[in-house]
């Protein structure tokens, strides 16, 4: 016979559950916690004392002072008169310039080499092969200061190469067409990007109904409305123009367009080229990785080869290929700071101009280091985010 009475739940004693072993584990722990805790209050303590020893003042109120500083290629409006943390955002603004733009041309040419390795002309693979063991091998610094001193072998402006008509290429830079940005354009491309989000969302729903019932349901009419239809309205609306600004010569130097500073442009390529090559040999091997047998059911098919690479054997790759990648990802930002050897004013140069007229060493190296480490987590995050989409899923 039992009783309709529920028995109370046994009552947990304190650390019941854990054993000798755990206890000592969190001794451990917290023992070394305690351990690094002491030794940075020790250095804190011991640094700030030096420091008022010496008269030197520290904090960051040095920020809301006057630059003073000239800063030749910026993305964002400077001038001398702005403060100091306004030249530090421009010195950020300047590093992401670089680090976005290297990191996708980086991929883009790094994908095409690595597939190029794999080719079955000769001619085609021994050049990639070449382009890959050539720049790997050669120091980055080397190659930046090469394309730098390139870049000053042009000839002026007035003997500019024009390879097309609108680019010109001298030894102020490369200067190619643009369309003037302002706000009003600003607006359009910002619901061009809401467009292109909703669509994404609704493109999700579409799958998960058909994957429920079987059924397809077209996407194309919603990428129409939602990315060309809808900003264009919003253009027509607004009365935004669209009108490219061709570049002239005017007296010594080019008016109008859009100009990369010899600085920039040697620093872009060096980066580019110099990753691509590490980048090609990881596309090669994740193409390598997957099993023959994916080729041989491609080939029995009577697939094209671009077909094959695009729609099954680089999807399988992925899974090999992201993770180093984001290496290759995080070492272009950090190498970033090179820019200091031919004078590009980055982040780095910035901060050090700053260090070199406020004397707030600590500071400026703190901000160089908070900005690296939350570019570095921005990429980690990101990529981490995509391995894991692309992961393969048992059932």
């Amino acid at each position: 016979m039992t009783s309709d009475t529920p028995r109370p739940p046994p009552r947990r004693r304190l650390f019941g559950a854990w054993g000798p072993r755990e206890l000592k584990g969190l001794f451990w722990q917290v023992l070394v916690v305690g351990i690094a805790v002491a030794v940075i209050a020790f250095l804190w303590s011991n640094t700030v004392t030096n420091l008022s020893a010496r008269r030197i003042t520290t904090g960051f109120a040095f920020l809301g002072r006057e630059a003073g500083m000239p800063i030749a290629d910026s993305l964002l409006p400077y001038s001398p008169r702005d403060t100091y943390l306004w030249a530090f955002v421009v010195g950020v603004a300047n590093t992401l310039r670089v680090a976005v733009i290297g990191i996708v041309l980086a991929t883009i040419v790094g994908t095409l080499i690595g597939i190029s390795r794999l080719s079955a002309n000769w001619l085609l693979s021994r050049l990639a092969a070449v382009y890959v063991e050539t720049l790997r091998d050669i120091p980055l610094l080397l190659q930046l200061l090469f394309w730098y001193v390139l870049m000053q072998a042009l000839p002026a402006a007035r003997a500019a190469w024009r390879p097309v008509e609108g680019v010109f290429l001298s030894n102020r830079g490369l200067i190619l067409p643009a369309i003037p940005v302002g706000l009003p354009q600003l607006w359009v491309l910002g619901t061009a990007v809401l467009g292109l989000a909703l669509f994404y969302l609704i493109r999700r729903r579409l799958i998960a109904e058909q994957m429920r019932d079987g059924k397809p349901r077209p996407a194309w009419p919603f990428a129409i409305g939602l990315i060309v239809a809808l900003p264009v309205a919003v253009s027509l609306v607004l009365g935004v123009s669209w009108t490219i600004e061709w570049p002239q010569l005017r007296g010594f130097n080019f008016v109008g367009g859009l100009t990369l500073a010899p600085e920039y442009f040697a620093l872009l390529i060096a980066l580019v080229t110099y990753t691509s090559a590490f980048i090609a040999e990881i596309v090669r091997s994740g193409i390598q990785s997957v099993p023959r047998g994916q080729w041989d059911a491609a080939n029995a098919l009577g697939l094209r080869r671009s077909f094959m690479l695009r729609q099954i054997i680089l999807p399988q790759a992925l899974r090999v290929i992201v993770p180093p990648m984001t290496s290759q990802y995080l070492n272009l930002t950090k190498n970033s700071s090179l820019a200091v050897a031919i004078g590009y004013q980055d982040v780095v140069s910035v901060a050090n101009t700053t260090l070199n007229q406020t004397g707030q060493a600590i500071e400026a190296i703190a901000l160089i280091m908070a900005v690296f480490l939350t570019i570095s987590l921005s990429i980690s995050f990101f990529m981490n985010w995509y391995n894991a989409r692309i992961a393969l899923v048992e059932r």
